[in-house]
């Protein structure tokens, strides 16, 4: 597996970033780091990565809604979205905003490699889970999804769902329902 010589990671975690780059320095890459959007998009100017790590929350703003201006200033690069907060729906969502590969965290660098690398033309489609997700979980996935198309708007998605903006808060302060 092979990592991209040139990589930009952005995420608002220091720590996370720095202990990252490091372990890609020693495998030979290329790297810089970017705490926030408006950063992350200024270092391409000078800066053409071939992989870009992007985190989904980043502080006030969402990568999710950065994918876009990622593709159009470097198009030629693979963006991963990697995310603590796990979910086929943001996982789809990313995807259909040209997110290459999309990496739940904690990973290792042997994950993070392969999420870069090219999918098999040949490769049988998965099987389907022998246990889908539970009710709960789907409707935890939707009110993400719904949020992610309101771009992190509160009121719109509770507007859009047909709850009350209060209920909608306390619902997202809560952690994902987990699988089994």
């Amino acid at each position: 597996m092979s990592l991209p010589a040139r990589m930009l990671l952005i995420d608002d975690d220091l720590t996370f970033c720095q202990v990252l780059a490091r372990l890609l320095q020693r495998r030979g890459v290329e790297v810089q780091a970017r705490h926030d959007a408006a950063s992350a998009l200024a270092a391409l100017d000078e800066f053409a990565p071939e992989g870009i790590l992007l985190d989904l929350k980043l502080g006030a703003d969402n990568g999710l809604l950065l994918i876009r201006d990622l593709r159009e200033r470097c198009p030629q690069a693979r963006i991963v979205l990697a995310t603590g907060y796990a979910s086929i729906a943001t996982a789809v969502d990313a995807m259909r905003r040209g997110a290459w590969n999309y990496l739940p965290k904690p990973f290792d660098i042997e994950a993070l490699a392969q999420s870069f690398e090219s999918p098999a033309a040949e490769a049988p489609p998965p099987d389907p889970p022998l246990d889908p997700p539970s009710l709960r979980r789907q409707g935890w996935e939707h009110v993400q999804r719904v949020l992610a198309e309101c771009g992190g708007n509160v009121s719109a998605a509770a507007r859009v769902l047909g709850v009350d903006r209060r209920t909608l808060q306390r619902r997202l302060a809560k952690r994902p329902v987990r699988e089994r």
